[in-house]
């Protein structure tokens, strides 16, 4: 008996025969694609249709193939299309609204296509018609809302989800997308919340619930009061947060194991022996090659969390077992696959700590030590343009949480200390860090470790200046809480010292590359601000009088790069031009650190002289320190521990812009709406008669 196949809506027989056979559902397309009524001569077709199974494929392509003007001779029959779909969505049996949500996408993107160069307006009036866009709209919000919060099937969930997210995403500039209109009226936000409050519905549809909820946020939030901003900011509910809070941290959990594996891959593989047999020359190389597709949509959607909602502060510290070594208990097959949106989602459950015990022998972890993996390793390469976006989107999170009390408080919290391995980028003249020897510390170190790992690894040629700054910026925060709260933070300050003093020596190398970018004065000044905010207030926050008199220890041995420096901007703040004014303004913040190197250096040269040494050891020159602090003078400075607030509106408007963008034309390329096979849906639905 020959084979039969299935092509493009068409049934043929392998061996030769005379023509192909269209299915039934393609066949009453093409009746749609005509200016006849088709429910005229078949009153039950739009009844018959939704019980047929979708063809997207042809559906899709049927539309696409038509010009702007044969479109619009089929208007009616797309506007009737859609209506009946709406209608099906409110009717008791499953497979009719299966297939209404499919077809419904496939309308939505059919007419997408055809409408890019054109106003949002458009696609409403091809889709539904002005005079009913109102109501229909409202009807479908409604009906959507209705089966998302429904103790329904799990598969009509996934695609109402998927249905929402093509809609919003139907421009690739969210803001221009009018049909959201019609989605800020009627408000599924409540239904979003309760999905993430729900175990099994965060484990199922948790991630496209996330990524909606951070896109829809984003529709005009700076040209009108956005419904979403406004509830998002007031959620108190804990189960709510801590659900949205662990769907984030599982998907980039997920991130960090892809990245290990795909390291721990290259460690072991053909290049690793290469590097043992030749030396470290290929280490940089080899690791660029490691690359696993950042995540900016689930990024995002922490950052909304985090800026607007205050009580979501409490969920970065929420303890749950590290999601990279527990056992994930096993769960029903889910009834469609998790599309990904942008990256590989979560291949394992989302776990709450309700639902999975800590277990005393395991590492705990929480949502703000796996964001600080994930930045450790988005951050090391800021070449690739989405890791550059990522790395300025995990500093503005940082920045952030530096800038909040609460946040703060558990940073700082010596009741709450973890061992957080971060990832530092492999170079020739360091060895890479045992992970074990790490210690037990406040979080607040590990936030600090990563801005010296940050400002240690990205002095180049093609300088991140705006990730510099960011950078600079939340260390300066974190000093600014100590020196307020008095947290005297026992933290390897050298570290952070002589990272700080490097990058000085950097700029004053590459001053003439880098000027004719960058304004390097800006990120001098805040550099030499941080070591006056540590010499005027140090002693209310170092950990002892010893680290006090290790900094002046630094400042000391390092003295020829502020020399250079000083010497660099009274250069330039003398000469008539463009940088005078930014130069002097480092020249007076230069002056405390002026005068404890010509306080102590002829100090030291007079008791190197006295004592007959020709090379002081570090305690010598500690002890000269020591006995002269009585007779040196510095100048009070004002504003050292004043910053200026985060502000997105004003300055970092365009940049979510063209992130949102971004995100929004990722969703809609990995949307799949056909990831449903008539078969499951047939088993799942099998109390239908």
């Amino acid at each position: 008996m020959a084979q039969t196949e299935k092509k493009g809506g068409l049934l043929r027989k392998s061996s030769a025969s005379k023509k192909p056979l269209k299915e039934k559902v393609v066949l009453m397309y093409d009746e749609i694609f005509t200016t006849e009524d088709p429910s005229k001569c078949n009153p039950r077709f739009w009844e018959e249709l939704f019980l047929m199974k979708v063809n997207l494929e042809y559906l899709e392509g049927k539309l696409e193939a038509l010009d702007g003007e044969e479109l619009m001779k089929i208007k009616d029959n797309i506007n009737c299309l859609f209506q009946h779909c709406i209608q099906a969505l409110g009717e008791d049996h499953p497979i009719r609204v299966v297939n209404a949500l499919q077809t419904l996408c496939a309308l939505i993107r059919g007419v997408h296509q055809k409408n890019k160069s054109t106003s949002g307006f458009d696609i409403i009036n091809m889709l539904v018609g002005f005079d009913k866009a109102e109501l229909c709209m409202k009807n479908l919000m409604e009906s959507l809302d209705s089966l998302l919060c429904a103790e329904g099937s799990e598969s009509l969930k996934s695609l109402c989800l998927k249905l929402l997210l093509c809609l919003v995403t139907v421009t690739d500039n969210i803001s221009q997308n009018t049909i959201l209109e019609y989605v800020m009226i009627n408000s599924i936000f409540e239904a979003i919340l309760q999905i993430l409050s729900s175990p099994l519905s965060r484990r199922e549809h948790g991630y496209d619930a996330v990524v909606l909820l951070a896109l829809l946020v984003n529709y005009r939030k700076y040209e009108s009061v956005n419904p979403y901003i406004v509830k998002l900011s007031i959620v108190d509910d804990e189960a709510t947060l801590n659900g949205m809070g662990l769907v984030i941290a599982q998907a980039l959990s997920e991130y960090n194991r892809q990245y290990k594996d795909k390291e721990e891959e290259h460690q072991t593989g053909f290049f690793s022996a290469l590097t043992n047999m030749v030396g470290s020359m290929f280490i940089a190389d080899a690791d660029e090659k490691i690359s696993v597709q950042t995540n900016e949509a689930i990024l995002l959607a922490l950052y909304e969390a985090v800026h607007l909602n205050r009580n979501f502060i409490t969920v970065l510290a929420q303890s749950h077992p590290e999601m990279g070594l527990m056992t994930t208990p096993t769960s029903p097959v889910p009834t469609t696959p998790v599309t990904p949106l942008g990256t590989t989602p979560p291949s394992s459950d989302v776990i709450s700590s309700a639902e999975l015990p800590l277990d005393a022998d395991v590492q705990t972890s929480n949502l703000l030590i796996t964001f600080l993996k994930y930045s450790s390793i988005v951050m090391q390469d800021t070449k690739d343009e989405h890791r550059l976006h990522s790395g300025k989107l995990c500093l503005i999170i940082l920045t952030c949480i530096a800038e909040d009390q609460y946040a703060n408080a558990f940073l700082h919290d010596d009741n709450m200390n973890f061992r957080v391995n971060l990832h530092r980028m492999p170079m020739r003249h360091r060895k890479k860090a045992a992970d074990k020897n790490l210690p037990c510390r406040p979080l607040v170190c590990a936030v600090l470790d990563l801005m010296v790992e940050f400002i240690v690894t990205h002095m180049m040629k093609e300088f991140p200046m705006d990730l510099y700054i960011r950078c600079i910026q939340i260390v300066h925060k974190l000093l600014c809480y100590q020196k307020k709260c008095r947290v005297r933070l026992h933290y390897t300050w050298r570290e952070l010292w002589s990272a700080l003093i490097n990058l000085l020596k950097f700029l004053m190398s590459n001053e003439t590359v880098l000027l004719a970018k960058h304004n390097i004065f800006t990120l001098a000044l805040m550099v030499v601000n941080l070591f006056n905010m540590f010499i005027t207030y140090g002693d209310t926050f170092l950990p002892t009088p010893s680290s006090y008199d290790e900094l002046y220890y630094e400042i000391i041995r390092m003295h020829q790069n502020f020399d250079n420096l000083y010497s660099m901007v009274l250069r330039l703040s003398t000469n008539a031009g463009q940088w005078k004014e930014p130069a002097s303004k480092v020249t007076h913040a230069l002056v405390n650190i002026r005068a404890i190197i010509n306080h102590f250096n002829p100090k030291i040269e007079s008791y190197a002289a006295v004592n007959h040494i020709s090379q002081l050891s570090e305690d010598q020159v500690l002890e000269v320190v020591r006995s002269n602090y009585d007779t040196l003078t510095l100048k009070l400075q004002d504003g050292l521990d004043q910053y200026e607030r985060y502000s997105e509106q004003h300055k970092e408007a365009a940049f979510f812009k063209e992130l949102v963008r971004s995100i929004s034309i990722n969703v809609r390329k990995n949307l799949a709406f056909n990831t449903l096979s008539q078969e499951l849906l047939l088993k799942e639905f099998s109390t239908i008669s």
